[in-house]
């Protein structure tokens, strides 16, 4: 095993079409990992080794890879750039201790490139930017630097030069490391900034030592006191090396040690052989084949296998330790996001936002039916927040989705991946609903016998965005503790559906009257009262409807405001007074999702692609019914009380 001070885990990400692959393989390339660089447009590159990656160009999954430079394992996650795979993203923040953060010399920053942003800050991970693409027609450092500095706010650290920018031999000029200081003495400043120790000592004109400057360095950018930015060209392999070196030079070595068990499950594949097998990123002890594990969601099981993928390629390993990643065997009721063993050290997690919109699937096919089931169960286990909705019944399947692209590539999976085609439904936003006023909710579920729940709630609305509070204000010698334990347990499935189709949430409920019979109270009997009760409660109180708002941001030139402040007005936006900068503007406001989910596309054909449009959830607000949409209830609903019942007992199907 390599010792920790040697090993970089870092994370590649950038929005689509930055480089960011094509940066993996020129890495893989010059570490002789690889004999030739793959190409991202012919579908040969290490990372993207899905039919669907291979066919579309695109990431679609994270990807490890790992190489040595001098001396160093270097562990690189290779993440998506779309937007609409942003979960992959989530997941693998989590198991970085560092990033590069690829950004266009041409294109700038992007709306994804913001997001990417946000998660590193929110998170505290340090951070190399790595300005791509300068060999470009149309590469403009001066302003990306310039852009940077403004969006983001941080002091950079820039020492390197470029010679020949937009031609195919461009060349970047990097300073030896310990002649850095006396190339670019402004940067002694810069880092002495940093470190009171050394701004004392500069303040004084007093001699700094190379050694101290650059263990200030390294410590400032470990803390994102300074960005270090760099440059070059993944297709000419420009600035690569350097790259490289700021790497190891610059970014941290992981925590931890070999004493106490503690990782975190981050990625679910499957194996067309062994089934399913659990990304995992040890941050502490180690882990060997046959060794008996807890996790945070099952009990005690067995490790059967380990590998260590590269791209598609892997070794079967026998242990893997502290700071290192690999895929397990074994573990067949892990999921993605358990802990194994403690949990580690100042660990935390970063969400970008949630799918807003659903789409129904069916089989082209009807005998394919159980197999698109089974189809979208194993890949709802891959990335949880497609959210299978599998109603049995009406043999409907349901998925969240980010935007259309995902929804293609899925499509693109079945078929490659399972040999299913299966047809699409349009896109649909996901409203939600919550209580216009205060109501009781009732239900007496005492026949037919044997049963025995009776149950009283007080229905109040929440603040918007406070989801679901519950709370019991009755005695355990009305209702046991195991009926009451049963009845919250309840709540949250009671509250899927509202009167109007949807999820209920900002919503308090309290339980306030009710009573067991100590004969004919049985296991069970208090979830069906619960969820007629609740719904009894709503048809009292009536519900709004929730619809999903955005915060936007729209950068354009300024000739093409009067068009935009007129689009957004017919989009029901709100937005703050415009800003203008070198003869662009920016706005800033919220905008319903419902009314722009194309418009960064008219936004791009307006503006002649010069125009950016980012978005993120900001909300759910209320909105008059007539402009959402409701949707009858699945299944049996709870207020048809007979046939609910008669289900509930597996009476009826």
């Amino acid at each position: 095993m390599t010792e920790l001070h040697l090993i970089r885990n870092i994370g590649i990400l950038a929005h689509v079409d930055a480089g960011k692959t094509s940066l993996t393989e020129n890495m893989l390339l010059l570490s002789n990992s690889i004999k030739k660089a793959g190409s991202v447009d012919k579908g040969t590159s290490t990372t993207d080794f899905l039919d669907v990656e291979k066919e579309r160009g695109i990431s679609i999954r994270s990807a490890i890879t790992y190489f040595n430079w001098k001396n160093y394992r270097i562990n690189i996650v290779d993440t998506p750039g779309h937007i609409d795979f942003s979960s992959e993203v989530e997941r693998s923040l989590s198991v970085l201790d560092a990033a590069v953060l690829v950004i266009s010399a041409v294109d700038g920053i992007q709306p994804q490139t913001e997001a990417i942003w946000d998660a590193l800050q929110a998170l505290k991970i340090p951070v190399i930017i790595f300005i791509n693409k300068i060999d470009r027609p149309g590469s403009d450092l001066e302003m990306v630097v310039n852009e940077i500095e403004k969006e983001f706010k941080k002091s950079l650290f820039l020492f390197q030069d470029v010679k020949d920018e937009e031609n195919i031999d461009v060349a970047v000029v990097s300073p030896d490391i310990k002649d850095l200081f006396t190339q670019k003495p402004e940067l002694i400043e810069k880092v002495a900034e940093t470190d009171d120790v050394l701004l004392d000592k500069f303040l004084e004109d007093e001699t700094i030592s190379i050694d101290d400057l650059l263990f200030s360095l390294k410590s400032a950018v470990e803390k994102q006191m300074l960005i270090p930015v760099l440059y070059g060209s993944a297709k000419t392999a420009a600035g690569i090396d350097s790259l490289l070196d700021a790497i190891i030079n610059w970014l941290p070595s992981p925590n931890g040690n070999n004493d106490e068990l503690s990782g975190l499950i981050f990625s679910v594949i499957h194996d067309d052989k062994i089934g399913k097998l659990c990304g995992v990123r040890l941050f502490g002890g180690k882990l060997s084949v046959r060794d008996s594990v807890n996790f945070s969601s099952a009990s005690e099981e067995k490790i059967s296998i380990i590998r260590k993928y590269s791209g598609i390629s892997y070794e079967q390993i026998d242990s893997f330790g502290t700071g290192e990643y690999a895929f397990v065997g074994g573990l067949s009721s892990a999921k993605i996001g358990d802990i194994i063993g403690h949990e580690p050290d100042n660990f935390s997690s970063y969400n970008f936002d949630v799918p807003l919109l659903s789409v129904r699937l069916e089989a082209v096919n009807d005998s394919d039916y159980p197999k698109l089931a089974g189809a979208l169960h194993v890949l709802s286990i891959e990335d949880p927040l497609l959210n299978l909705d599998w109603d049995k019944d009406e043999k409907e399947l349901n998925i969240r989705i980010r935007g259309v692209i995902q929804a293609e590539i899925i499509e693109s999976v079945l078929k490659s991946r399972f040999n299913i085609e299966a047809v699409f439904g349009e896109p649909n936003i996901i409203y939600k609903e919550t209580p216009k006023k205060t109501g009781l909710a009732y239900a007496n579920y005492t026949m037919p016998k044997p049963c025995w729940a009776i149950v009283t709630f007080r229905i109040e609305p929440g603040e918007r965005g406070s989801g679901i509070s519950y709370k019991s204000e009755v005695s355990v010698n009305n209702i046991k503790q195991r009926y009451q334990n049963e009845i919250q347990n309840a709540i949250g499935n009671a509250l899927k559906q509202g009167i109007k189709g949807w999820e209920v949430t900002d919503i308090i409920i309290s339980l306030i009257k009710g009573e067991d019979h100590e004969i004919h109270s049985r296991p069970g009997d208090f979830i069906i009262a619960t969820n007629m009760a609740v719904m009894n409660g709503l048809s009292e109180t009536n519900t709004d409807l929730l619809e999903p708002v955005l915060a936007f941001s729209i950068s354009a030139p300024e000739e093409n405001l009067g068009r935009i402040a007129g689009d957004l007005h017919k989009m029901r936006a709100s937005f703050n007074n415009p800003v203008f900068d070198n003869g662009k503007v920016k706005l800033e406001g919220k905008i319903p999702l419902a009314s722009s989910l194309k418009y960064s596309v008219e936004l791009s054909s307006l503006t002649g692609g010069k125009g950016k449009f980012s978005t993120r959830l900001s909300t759910y607000e209320k909105i008059p019914d007539e402009l959402g949409k409701i949707r009858k209830y699945k299944g049996i609903s709870p207020l048809d009380r007979s046939k609910y019942i008669l289900k509930m007992r597996g009476a009826i199907n």
